[in-house]
Formats: structure tokens, sequence, C-alpha cells
């Protein structure tokens, strides 16, 4: 034993050396020379979570990449968080700054009263503008999926200076795309905002529905969606009072419409770069919903994926890449 540990540490200089001729370098040179760069993208790409008070309300936010790099804010939709982008975010931060809040109301969050805070649109919109400026972001890409384009379009609309591009991913601003038996029930309710109507909307928060939005439309969501993700957004609908609170947005979703002229407006105005990735088999935002973007947008660059609503679940990776792709061109 003792002559094979000679012999071990004899051929580990004779080994080392080996190693060293082949780059060219010194031992001392291999010692000295910082740690490789895993460790650094590791934490580069780490998720960390934060919270700021907004008027007296707490957001909760994920955040990883260098905060000298090019922004992604990453808007979230119906009836979930910035969970939603728990894979996207490390795959986006070795080489962008990654924002993902939670809306009041929404995640990790703050829940406020009814009669303590008015959820609309408008106000949604308004409390991601303030969170914005005061995490100090004055320039980003968005990210917007469901909910997450009407809140931020109001936003690239007032400041169109501070969108660096966009990336649509079943988020809605054209009459094309509502133009379906779901919303029915709720344009009725946008009508006449009666206790029969709100009961119509209702059975859109349960378990059902929710699991639906995730298994819908994709290709194998046996094996491709986690079922913690229809668990954990049921989880949070089913606090006291959110159900309420949804069913306050539905109502308030009825002043997005009116908007999409203003929103076009922006998009033929400004011509902000953007990526179209949509699950075309989605049933609350279908593929006639993605297209008329090329009207006002003709250099937009379009990617119908078969899959559905959620199409970060089933095709996060390619979307991930098309990413990559796009802002490296459009934004680095």
């Amino acid at each position: 034993m003792k002559n094979a540990t000679v012999r071990l540490m004899v051929n580990i200089p004779i080994l080392l050396g080996a190693v060293v001729s082949a780059f060219a370098l010194t031992p001392l040179e291999i010692l000295a020379a910082p740690p490789v760069s895993s460790t650094s993208i590791q934490y580069e790409t780490a998720v960390s979570y934060h919270t700021v008070a907004i008027d007296g309300v707490k957001v909760f936010y994920r955040e990883a990449g260098p905060k000298n790099a090019p922004t992604v804010l990453l808007l979230h939709g119906f009836p979930t968080s910035s969970h939603m982008f728990r894979n996207l975010i490390p795959k986006l931060a070795d080489r962008y700054h990654v924002i993902a809040p939670d809306y009041p109301g929404y995640g990790q969050s703050d829940q406020p009263a009814m009669d303590k805070f008015t959820y609309s649109f408008d106000n949604l919109a308004a409390v991601v503008d303030k969170f914005t400026t005061q995490i100090g972001l004055t320039k980003y890409a968005l990210y917007v999926q469901d909910y997450g384009a009407p809140i931020g379009y109001r936003l690239a609309s007032a400041h169109p200076e501070k969108i660096s591009a966009v990336v649509v991913q079943n988020g809605n601003a054209y009459v094309e795309g509502i133009d379906n038996p779901f919303w029915d029930p709720v344009k009725a309710f946008w009508k006449d905002k009666s206790e029969a109507n709100a009961a119509k909307v209702r059975p859109v928060l349960e378990l059902n529905a929710t699991k639906w939005q995730y298994t819908e439309g994709y290709r194998d969501p046996v094996e491709h969606v986690s079922p913690d993700t229809w668990m954990l957004d049921q989880a949070y609908l089913d606090r006291p009072g959110n159900k309420d609170i949804q069913v306050e947005l539905f109502y308030s979703y009825g002043t997005n419409p009116p908007l999409y002229p203003k929103w076009q407006e922006y998009f033929r105005k400004h011509q902000p770069p953007m990526l179209i990735v949509w699950g075309k088999n989605d049933k609350i935002f279908p593929g006639e919903g993605a297209t008329p973007y090329l009207r006002d947008l003709p250099k937009a660059e379009l990617h119908l994926l078969d899959t559905g609503h959620f199409a970060l679940e089933e095709d996060g990776d390619l979307i991930a890449k098309l990413m990559h792709d796009f802002l490296d061109r459009k934004v680095k």
C-alpha cells in the first residue's frame, strides 16, 4: 500500500505536467488562474426572490442574470403567477437580466381586500409600471402571456421609449383572438354585471377548469406538463376572497378590447421588434389571434407551436432558443 501511495504521488506531477503541456501552461499558471466560469454562470443564472412595496402593497418578484445586461420583463397570465416562468428564467439569465413579478392578488404578492384595492387592468398596469420604476428598469424587453398582454401593452403604449422588444405568447391584442366560445359568457358579463352572469364565469375558477388550461391542446400533457402547475394555481385561487377578485378582473377584461386600436397604433408607429411564439391549439386565445399582429408588424417573427395555452410547459426549450436568437439580434 505504501509503494502504491508513493507511485501515485510520483504520477500526479507527471499527469499534471501532461495536461499542462497540452495547453502550454505551467502548473503555477493553472493554480493561479481564476475559477472556471461554471460556478459564476451558475451564480448568474440562479434565481433570487424579492419583494418591494408599491403604494403599501407587497409585490413579489423573481430575478436572475447580470444586472448590467439587457433586461427582460416577464408578465404572467391567469390564473398563474411568475411560477409559470420558473424554467424559462434560468435559460435566459445566462446573458439577460430577467425580472418576473406577481401582480397583486396573484402568487406571493399581497392580496389586498377589494374595498382597499381596485382590481382592474388599469390599476394592475399602474402597479407594474411603478414597480419597474422602483427597481430601476429604464429599458426592457417584454414577454407577455394572457393577462400579461393587456398589462404590458398599457406600459408599452404609455412608455414606448422603454420597450426594446416584445415577445408574445398567447397574449391578445385583436378581436379575432377573442372570437370563440370561451369568451361568450365573459362577454355577456361585460354587458350585464349581474350575479346571474357572474355565476356563469365562476366555473372557470374551479380545479377542472384550471387543469383544463394545462392539458387541452397539448401533445402529451401527461408526460410534458407537471401536475404541480394546476394544483399550485388552484391553491392560490382557493384563498379566501380570491375568486371574487378574479370575477372582478373578468369584468375588467372588458376594458381591453376598446384599447386594441390604441395598441395597434403603437405597433404601427413604433414597430417594436416582435417575436410571436403561440400555442396554436389554445381554446382561450387560439392561433387566429396570432396572425393579425402581422398586419401592423410585418417584420414580426411568427411561430405557431403545436401546443396549448401555457406553451412554456411543453415547448419551453424551443421558446428559450427562439428568444435567445431573437433577443441577441434585436436587443443585445
